[in-house]
Formats: C-alpha cells, structure tokens, sequence
C-alpha cells in the first residue's frame, strides 16, 4: 500500500483510507469488525470517522472502530471529526444554546473528551471540524484547537466543507496567533462532483494543505454496479437516502458523463472503479481517498482498482468529459 503525506505535515497515511461511517449503521458490530480487520490486512493506516457517525446513533462509529483497532491502535492514524449536531444512541452531549456542535471552546473541549472515550484512545490524530460553524469567531475555533494539541489530546487538526475563503481565513489567523493550523480539508470530490476544484485546490496548493476526497465513488454510481437505465436495487444507498440526495446523484448531467466514462474505460481495457479511484490519486493535493466498504470483499476491490497511472491526454480528456461536474455542488 502506498502512504502519503497529509499536505506538507510530516502525518503519512494509506493513499486508499477506510471511511467508517458504515459502522454501528449499515454494518452491525461483527460485521464491523471484520472490515476493520481486513483494512489492516491489506495494509490501510488511516481510519476517518466522526462523532456523528452512523446518522442517528452518533457515537457508535468510533466505538466500534475503536473495539476492532483494539492493541493495533498506535499502528494506524486515527481521524474523527467534531461540530455536526449530533444525537447519541444512548445519552446526550450537553448543548451550547440549545445547539450540540459547532466551534466554540466550550463544545470543543466536551467534543473532543468524548470522542476520547468511545474511541479508546488518549490521543487523536486528525481532528477535524466537520463544517463551519457561522456563530464563533474562527479565532476562538482556533485557539482552542491549538490547545487540544498543546495538551497532548490531538496531533494535527483539519477541516471538512469549508469554502476556499474560510480556509484561508482560518490559516491565515492561526498563523498570526502562532497557533497550528489546518492541514487538510475533507471535502465530497469524484469525477461526478468537482466543485472544489476552481478555487479550493489552488488554495491548497497555495497552503501546503492535503485534500481526503470522501464519496470518491459517488455512492456507489462509480463502482459501475448500477444500471441507470433499470430500477435501483433495493439495500443500496440510492434506496436508504433520502430521495432528495438520491436524486442529486441520479440527475443530468451526471447519467451522460457517466456513460462517457464508461466508453473512456472500455476503450482501455479497465472498469470505471479503477478510473475513479486512480484519477482521484493522481489529482492535486490528494493525500489519501477515504472509500467506505461495507464488507471485506468490497474493500479489497477498492484497494486492487487503484494504480492505473493515466497519461497527461487521458486526464485532458477526462477533464473535457466532466467539465459539467465544475458545477456541481456538495449536499451539504
């Protein structure tokens, strides 16, 4: 397995991560740990999860990877994310005016304690803030941060939906208050969904910072397992969402690029898993693909497509074929 370096930090990571938000929801416990354990097998180090992981049993995400990481733990790099709203399968975390999550020192500091425990660690290494929060100052967001590191709690700190500007401004104020600052942005990217690329990858480039694509498959669309001319199979993500997400995906232009690039990839002997995953690795600024797997099988699948090293005229075209996903946006 490859490894990189987040940005210009010295945190090396697996080019392919395992996302975890599968587990406690679509993998029950069992299940969980058997693809946690086979990500170890095939040589993954980054784990990504989030306080609010799986949606509406927040917390159960991080518990089970901590349960599957077990005494393996300090061999791998553990990354987990704050300031969504969340609600807990059991229990609940405090509020900050009536809201739980967003950026303030307060929440933070509880945020942060409590990801600790279910994760069954001392230490987080990638500490992200899942989105930003409108009602603190970043400084105070930063501050804070910066102190969490101080203490030992966490190595380096990210964010994820951020917009191009508001990730400069976070730099550029921890860099004036000496404090550590971003370095990473987790953002949804695919070769279906691009909007990061006209302004937030140069910032990135411009600040040393390294890019975790998360729905690097589209939801599955670029694993090449649907027909999108039949009815969606039932069980699939397309089915669970909601119909207002599903359709976002299902909706022009996306059908046209993506029969395009299932001509690109069988004038080239390859399947459109391969294409995806690679092109994302070979883009600016990507350190690690963060891919979800539900079963062992499918992330292995994950981990054997990559290494398709494209030619400058393969990654012109593709960029001819999905210039309409320039304009796409995130559902978020």
């Amino acid at each position: 397995m490859e490894t990189r370096n987040i940005g210009r930090s010295g945190l090396r990571v697996s080019a392919i991560g395992l996302g975890c938000n599968n587990l406690g929801g679509r993998s029950d416990h069992p299940a969980s740990m058997r693809v946690v354990h086979a990500a170890l097998d095939l040589g993954i180090t980054f784990f990504d999860t989030a306080d609010v992981y799986p949606l509406g049993k927040s917390g159960l995400s991080e518990q089970y990877l901590g349960d599957a990481l077990g005494g393996r733990r300090h061999d791998v790099v553990i990354a987990t994310k704050f300031g969504s709203p969340r609600k807990r399968a059991t229990g609940a975390m405090p509020t900050r005016g009536g809201v739980q999550g967003g950026g303030s020192r307060h929440y933070i500091m509880q945020a942060v304690e409590t990801s600790l425990r279910d994760l069954h660690t001392d230490y987080i290494d990638l500490y992200q803030m899942h989105r930003p929060d409108p009602f603190t100052p970043i400084d105070e967001t930063v501050r804070a941060l910066d102190d969490l590191i101080r203490q030992g709690k966490v190595r380096y700190v990210g964010c994820s939906n951020y917009a191009a500007w508001q990730v400069v401004d976070a730099v550029r104020v921890a860099e004036a208050l000496g404090a550590q600052h971003f370095v990473s942005c987790q953002d949804e990217y695919s070769l279906l969904v691009r909007y990061v690329d006209p302004e937030l990858v140069p910032a990135m480039q411009r600040l040393g910072l390294g890019m975790l694509p998360y729905f690097p498959l589209a939801g599955g669309m670029l694993t090449g397992k649907y027909d999108l001319t039949a009815p969606l199979p039932e069980g699939t993500r397309y089915t669970q969402w909601p119909k207002a997400m599903t359709a976002r995906f299902l909706a022009e232009p996306n059908p046209t690029i993506y029969a395009a690039l299932q001509t690109f990839c069988k004038k080239r002997g390859r399947n459109i898993l391969e294409l995806a995953l690679s092109w994302l690795l070979m883009r600016p600024t990507v350190s690690s693909v963060i891919a979800g797997a539900s079963s062992p099988e499918q992330l292995k699948q994950n981990v054997e497509a990559t290494g398709w090293m494209l030619s400058a005229e393969d990654m012109a075209e593709l960029d001819r074929i999905t210039a309409p996903a320039l304009r796409a946006t995130s559902h978020l």
